[in-house]
């Protein structure tokens, strides 16, 4: 016999539109997130080491960060607002007190060096007994990005499928609280080890699904009649219009890689597309043709060159130099594709490299601002152009025919210049 939690794991994995499917199994910029999201940290732990965070999230590495993470759509939707300065209730209060920033960089960092379950369970018991006010457990979607066999997300919605389904009453804004809900999720995903999978970002959604109404089961049953109905179809609908945008930008997103790899390969280079997106299609070409089987070694560290691996476009000469690479952006945060130019540009050093971003003509203005924070235009830090998808679209097939090398792109680029 079947049970009722069986049955609802069942109906979780089968709906093409639950997040199982839409964040969790088949999207690839989730598995960008992970090496984007750790190099980001890097950031904010040099910045509180170095003085130089900032005194409000506005502007701040940690900001970047918390972008990456909101990307991830539906399940992180809204992760950043724990972190917002609220200047009525100062908090969370890392931003005044020096003592708890450093605190909060240390956690970070040691958190980040460590692989060891233990270890990560002290340093969160360790930071909880700062009592930081306003710096509660919304932390642990961070941590899940750093370690996801072993720490699951963290939301209102995660909490309140958790609660129903398993009759608790786990409230948000306690770290014992969470850590008590992650005892009984590593449990269940045990008992049900089939149904899931090690990284606990599975088990979550399924909360995350019941918590938002989408998986009615007999605890949530009566709210959904009474009350939630029209929400929730409205937030069906949502979903579905989610799902669909989502195809229409995977589309686009190989359209780009596409022309760009035509491009590099017309110019005599050597061309990576990004290891994830080999088997994609566009025009009735699959990307991987025009790829190298294998991205050359690049002498940088293991978790810089994981990272750029994940880069979507790269060229290369004979003596497989990175002569430029493209981040190919979407309708989601631009965040992820700066992070990995900027990882790139500074294992590059002084090596000449053009680094582009690749965008939608109608986020011009959104990338032009990002391209003029500060961190992005320090003397060691290669410039950052960006060429909108209508001028690539359009002027591809002039440069394959009249271009001789990189410079080409120089026709259609940009460069946004500080006033």
């Amino acid at each position: 016999m079947v049970s009722n939690i069986e049955q609802h794991i069942k109906e979780y994995k089968s709906d093409p539109e639950s997040v199982y499917h839409t964040w969790f199994l088949n999207n690839s910029d989730r598995l960008k997130a992970f090496r984007t999201i750790k190099s980001g940290l890097y950031d904010v732990i040099h910045a509180i080491e170095s003085r130089t965070f900032g005194n409000d999230f506005k502007g701040s590495p940690l900001e970047f960060v918390l972008a990456a993470i909101c990307e991830q759509k539906q399940v992180f939707e809204g992760a950043a607002h724990a972190f917002y300065w609220k200047p009525k209730m100062r908090i969370p209060d890392i931003y005044e007190n020096e003592e708890h920033q450093l605190a909060f960089g240390r956690f970070l960092k040691s958190v980040s060096q460590t692989t060891q379950e233990k270890n990560v369970l002290t340093e969160i018991l360790n930071l909880d007994s700062l009592q930081i006010k306003g710096l509660g457990p919304a932390v642990a979607n961070i941590l899940y990005f750093l370690h996801p066999t072993l720490f699951p997300p963290f939301n209102t919605a995660i909490v309140n499928g958790f609660n129903q389904l398993l009759g608790r009453k786990i409230k948000l804004g306690s770290w014992p609280a969470y850590l008590e809900m992650r005892e009984e999720l590593m449990e269940m995903n045990e008992a049900y080890r089939s149904a899931f999978s090690k990284d606990l970002g599975a088990i979550a959604g399924f909360m995350f699904e019941i918590g938002a109404g989408r998986i009615i089961i007999s605890e949530n049953a009566e709210k959904y009649l009474k009350s939630e109905a029209a929400k929730r179809e409205k937030t069906h609908l949502k979903r579905h219009m989610d799902v669909t945008n989502d195809i229409k930008e995977k589309n686009e997103h190989s359209e780009m890689q596409y022309h760009l790899a035509r491009l590099g390969s017309t110019l005599g280079y050597q061309v990576w597309i990004a290891q994830n997106d080999h088997k994609r299609q566009w025009n009735r070409h699959v990307l991987g043709e025009f790829s190298v089987s294998s991205l050359p070694s690049l002498n940088v560290p293991k978790s810089v060159a994981e990272t750029i691996s994940f880069i979507d476009v790269i060229w290369l000469d004979d003596q497989n130099n990175i002569i430029s690479a493209f981040e190919v952006e979407k309708s989601t945060s631009i965040y992820s594709g700066i992070l990995r130019l900027h990882d790139l540009s500074l294992s590059l050093g002084n090596r000449d490299c053009r680094l582009y971003l690749i965008c939608p003509d109608n986020r011009e203005k959104e990338v032009q601002a990002q391209l003029l924070r500060p961190s992005l235009r320090q003397e060691n830090v290669h410039r950052i152009s960006y060429i909108l998808f209508s001028d690539l679209r359009c002027d591809c097939d002039a440069m394959c025919k009249y271009g001789r090398s990189s410079d080409v792109l120089d026709h259609i680029s940009k460069i946004c210049a500080a006033p």
